[in-house]
């Protein structure tokens, strides 16, 4: 492990940034597609924090429900045993992966319990919420009623499992009393991304009329009781959703500061699974509330292994694995890169060892090794910059070309579009070795004369790689701190990437523990794991 400090810098000064993550369920060990929600939150809030946003990144896991009581059932363990057990499993998975959250927030919290059961009795007291009957469809996994016109060939339209016919006493929110102000909301605020997710929202939901919504349960146990009426448990919906603003200190009867700082939440980073429930119940809830509503709600695609993953096609990664193998980075670099804006991606250990090598192994590693060996070799270690350096038109491009991928990485993840903003951080490791191929540093070097041409090239390798290693920061902490501390550039600034410098004109590289990737053999990977599985 290397001894080193890296400072974090920036204008500090932009205001708040409050970003979530949906909480996963509880229902076992998460695999490789559940890992991109926590893994794409985390290089957004690490990119904001650069950026000079104060950031409150939350995530956690939904525990309460008929699934989770079930399980628990299964084990011979009570409902709390089974969801402490995998809370620490989703919990050591996001450390593992890096992921550096302000809060992890569980739905067995005491404060979120109480606050929840506050904010039911306030929508019931306020005439918001009523008691009824309920018959229909219930599906189980997705802790969701339907209609007979909802099912799919029969089955659940969300999950395609079966359901089952359900009628008990419930408790009811009145969603059709706050149609005409979501839909007002949605017609004033682009809030919903990517776009074909809120016309999706607004013509097959909120145009078609919204029913009242189930929110309370009889028939088990485990939930947030009702304050008012115990043989009742508060729908996982309900319960779930409100952690948004239990987690950072939403009260009924006494906010807390840090709830006054951060809401309204600026992102929520979901699965496109749950789209509805976030920008049709969530809001309709916080209408309710009379609470500002989020500011975008992203429904980003599933990572598919050929199809959904499934424990029962046989099709499941998981992070620890892939970790064992391809190092955190590794497999950080992959689910951001291989994930588009509004398509599904794919998780393929052949195509995943491939771009290891190529773009880490080869692109990345051979370049800042290549780099590193010539400063030692060529001048002992020593970058200067020349006062009198004359920039020929290869180093001009050079120049250009990286100012030009910072501005459309930049550019990509103000957007959203992560995937693109990785590759634009990496095209300026492809330009740093295409310039290595122009300027041929082991001819230059054999002659006397173009000693001073030789430290500009030098210098000029340096600020490039150090530009793109400060860039890669939110996709890849780990290496982007052991590059700017192997160039012994761990001062240059994330708002000063527009400019092509640093703030050193002579120093001292540091020395180089170990290749920051290894090639893989693709046999050596499937053998790993047809091993282990």
């Amino acid at each position: 492990m290397l001894a080193f400090i890296f400072i974090e810098r920036g204008n500090m000064n932009k205001g708040k940034f409050y970003i979530t993550t949906a909480i996963v369920y509880t229902s076992g060990k998460p695999h490789i597609g559940n890992a991109y929600d926590p893994v794409l939150a985390d290089a957004i809030a690490r990119y904001k924090k650069e950026e000079g946003y104060e950031v409150f990144f939350m995530t956690g896991t939904d525990e309460h429900g008929q699934k989770i009581e079930e399980k628990a059932k299964e084990k011979n363990i009570s409902p709390k045993q089974y969801v402490d057990n995998t809370a620490k499993i989703v919990k050591d998975t996001y450390d593992l992966l890096n992921i550096k959250y302000d809060r992890f927030i569980r739905t067995t919290d005491p404060d979120h319990v109480n606050a929840c059961q506050k904010i039911f009795e306030k929508l019931y007291n306020q005439g918001d919420i009523y008691k009824g009957n309920y018959e229909g469809w219930y599906c189980t996994p997705c802790e969701s009623f339907f209609t007979d016109s909802q099912l799919v060939d029969g089955k659940c339209p969300d999950c395609g499992r079966e359901v089952y016919k359900a009628k008990e006493e419930a408790y009811f929110f009145k969603m059709s009393k706050y149609v005409d102000r979501l839909i007002e909301y949605y017609n004033s605020n682009d809030f919903i991304f990517p776009i074909s997710k809120k016309n999706e929202m607004m013509n097959n939901f909120l145009l078609t009329g919204l029913k009242d919504l189930c929110v309370s349960r009889t028939s088990f146990t485990w939930g947030i009781k009702v304050p008012f009426d115990e043989k009742h448990v508060i729908y996982v919906w309900l319960d779930a959703l409100m952690n948004y603003i239990t987690g950072i200190g939403y009260d009924v009867d006494n906010e807390k500061e840090n709830f006054k700082k951060f809401w309204p939440c600026d992102l929520h980073v979901i699965g496109k699974d749950i789209v509805r429930f976030h920008t049709i119940y969530w809001p309709i809830f916080l209408m309710a509330l009379d609470l500002p509503l989020p500011k975008k709600v992203f429904g980003h695609p599933w990572l598919l292994s050929g199809t959904k993953m499934s424990k029962s096609l046989g099709n499941v990664l998981y992070p620890d694995e892939l970790v064992n193998i391809f190092g955190v980075d590794g497999v950080r670099f992959y689910l951001l890169h291989e994930m588009p804006y509004e398509t599904d991606g794919n998780v393929d250990l052949e195509y995943f060892t491939e771009k290891y090598n190529v773009d880490l192994a080869n692109n990345l590693g051979n370049l800042v090794s290549r780099v590193h060996a010539m400063i030692k070799k060529y001048h002992s270690g020593k970058v200067e910059k020349l006062n009198d350096e004359v920039n020929n038109e290869v180093d001009s491009d050079l120049k250009k070309s990286i100012l030009n991928y910072v501005n459309e990485c930049k550019l990509s993840f103000e957007k959203l579009h992560v995937a693109d903003a990785v590759d634009s951080a990496f095209d300026i490791f492809r330009r740093c070795n295409k310039y290595i191929d122009e300027t041929t540093p082991w001819v230059i070097c054999k002659n006397e004369e173009d000693a001073n041409r030789l430290k500009t090239v030098m210098y000029n390798l340096v600020v490039g790689i150090c530009i793109g290693a400060k860039l890669i920061y939110s996709f890849m902490p780990d290496t982007s701190k052991e590059i700017l501390y192997m160039f012994n550039c761990e001062d240059i600034e994330f708002n000063d990437l527009d400019k092509f410098s640093i703030k050193k004109e002579s120093f001292y590289i540091n020395e180089k523990s170990k290749n920051l990737f290894d090639r893989k053999d693709i046999n050596d990977v499937l053998e790993h794991f047809k091993k282990n599985n």
